[in-house]
C-alpha cells in the first residue's frame, strides 16, 4: 500500500429506481495507516457520507442496494482516485453488476472493511470481503 493511502467510504444505494454511489473520502496520516482498523477516520468519514444520505432522502426513498455490503470502507493508493475508482464507480451505475463492482473495487484496494452499527454501540467495521 501506497505511503500515505487515501480513504473512501462509499454507499451503494437506489432512489426512486436509479442507482447511486455516493462517497467521502480523505488522506490517512501514517499512524492512521499503520492501525490495525483508522477507526477514527472511519467514524468522521461514515457520519459525512450518512449526513450527505439523509440530506438526499429529501429527493426520495433510499434503499440499500447490497444489504450489508451497500456502506463500504476501503483504503486505496492515491494513483487509483482519478482513473480507477471513477470507471468503477461508473460501470455500476451503468451495468448494477454488483459481482463486478467488488471484484474490480477488491484488486485495486489494500483493506476493506463493511461499516455498520447496532443500538448503543460505536460504528463497527468488519473485514471485506468477509
Amino acid at each position: 500500500m501506497a505511503a500515505t493511502p487515501y480513504l473512501v467510504a462509499l454507499a451503494l444505494i437506489e432512489q426512486e429506481g436509479k442507482r447511486a454511489l455516493p462517497l467521502a473520502g480523505r488522506s490517512l496520516s501514517a499512524e492512521a495507516a499503520a492501525a490495525e482498523q483508522p477507526t477514527q477516520a472511519a467514524h468522521s468519514l461514515a457520519l459525512e457520507l450518512l449526513l450527505r444520505l439523509w440530506q438526499r432522502s429529501d429527493e426520495g426513498t433510499l434503499r440499500r442496494a447490497c444489504g450489508v455490503e451497500s456502506l463500504l470502507l476501503v483504503e486505496l493508493p492515491m494513483e487509483c482516485l482519478p482513473e480507477d475508482l471513477p470507471r468503477i464507480k461508473a460501470d455500476w451505475l451503468n451495468s448494477g453488476d454488483t459481482e463486478a463492482f467488488q471484484a474490480n473495487l477488491q484488486a485495486i484496494c489494500g483493506r476493506a472493511w463493511t461499516m455498520s452499527i447496532a443500538k448503543f454501540e460505536a460504528v463497527a467495521l468488519s473485514a471485506w470481503p468477509g
